[in-house]
């Protein structure tokens, strides 16, 4: 779903990869991480995975960035569990997203 949800994002491009973060961004020549953070919860998970790729690799920079208030509380387990009971997630999805999720559970398929 995420590739459905940035189809509409010039320049960007979404791949998968196996192993070390580090390893990937060594083979694409990139430097930096960026990365999304909700709640405390969020950000010390996050802050001990920065730390690590930090000893792995000092010129590999982490950003973090936060969502607006009116999304902090929104994960997708929670996007889902909505969908599934067939409740309307379209206000916090990209169409795309919003028109998979309902194929995927129609018209709340638990």
């Amino acid at each position: 779903m995420i590739r459905t949800a940035t189809e509409g994002l010039p320049d960007l491009s979404v791949e998968s990869f196996d192993g070390l973060l580090i390893n990937y961004l060594h083979r694409k020549g990139a430097t930096a991480i960026v990365r999304g953070v909700r709640a405390v919860s969020d950000f010390e998970f996050e802050f001990q995975m920065a730390m690590m790729n930090r000893k792995l690799d000092q010129e590999i920079e982490t950003v973090f960035l936060m969502p607006s208030e009116e999304h902090s509380y929104i994960t997708s387990t929670l996007i889902k569990e909505v969908a599934s009971y067939g409740g309307d997630v379209s206000a916090f999805v990209p169409k795309g997203v919003s028109e998979k999720l309902l194929e995927k559970y129609p018209a709340g398929s638990k």
